[in-house]
């Protein structure tokens, strides 16, 4: 078995007094698809914030391959080779589509299929944000502004994407489209952390599945173990 690109061992954070996350473990390995499942203000963001240091942690251990990333600044983390597409997109509103990715594009390395991601690759990968090119990020719809935070981060050329909520407020045709786009990023063997609530996309996209509750990983299994756990969706989901 494959030895884990992204390995979290007891990792505890919070913001002043408030402690978010108790103790969350998990690992990723090259190519495979997990998700952090819960409800809102569960610790998932609060790990993602953690991995990239956009959070300091108080305890725990991150390992991203190969090298502890606990302490490190942001930059020298995300060289390791991961990228996130955040909630809410945040893109640069007044730099055009073409802009906005060669601003995050790195040379260096390849891609997970081992073609590097370049404006070419992308905008195969994307062609609305070709036809797009020119206009502003605000003048872009919500789709096309999320499948721009998508094609920034791959311009990274990540080992690791990490999406967070990435189908949020989307209308059904284009979160199709973003569904569509993780599957064929997993078949080119990228892997991905993906933070969503649509649960049944999400189960035949994703190898393995940890739901937190309260900062704590309170259940973890594959697809098929979760399918066959309702009361699991219900009681930690909602849904």
């Amino acid at each position: 078995m494959d030895h884990p690109y992204l390995s979290v061992r007891g990792l505890q954070a919070g913001y002043g007094r408030a402690q978010v996350l108790f103790d969350i473990s998990f690992d990723v390995r090259p190519g495979e698809v997990i998700t952090l499942l819960g409800r809102n203000g569960m610790g998932r963001s609060t790990t993602i914030k953690c991995l990239f240091g956009m959070l300091a942690s108080q305890a725990g251990e991150i390992e991203v391959g190969g090298l502890r990333t606990v302490g490190l600044p942001a930059h020298r983390i995300a060289r390791q080779g991961l990228a996130l597409v955040p909630e809410g997109r945040q893109i640069f509103t007044e730099l055009t589509v073409e802009e906005n990715l060669v601003a995050t594009a790195r040379g260096v390395g390849k891609g997970a299929s081992g073609r590097p991601w370049n404006l070419g690759r992308v905008y195969e990968f994307f062609p609305r944000l070709r036809e797009r090119r020119s206009n502003l990020g605000w003048q872009l719809s919500g789709g096309e502004q999320q499948m721009l935070a998508i094609g920034r981060a791959l311009m990274t050329n990540p080992r690791l994407l990490v999406l967070d909520e990435a189908t949020e407020g989307l209308a059904p045709v284009i979160r199709d489209e973003i569904w569509r786009t993780l599957a064929e990023l997993k078949r080119e063997g990228l892997a991905q952390i993906v933070i969503d609530k649509n649960v049944a996309r999400l189960l035949p996209l994703a190898d393995r599945h940890y739901v937190l509750e309260k900062g704590r990983v309170v259940w973890q299994g594959d697809s098929q173990s979760l399918r066959g756990r309702p009361e699991i969706v219900q009681q930690y989901l909602g849904v």
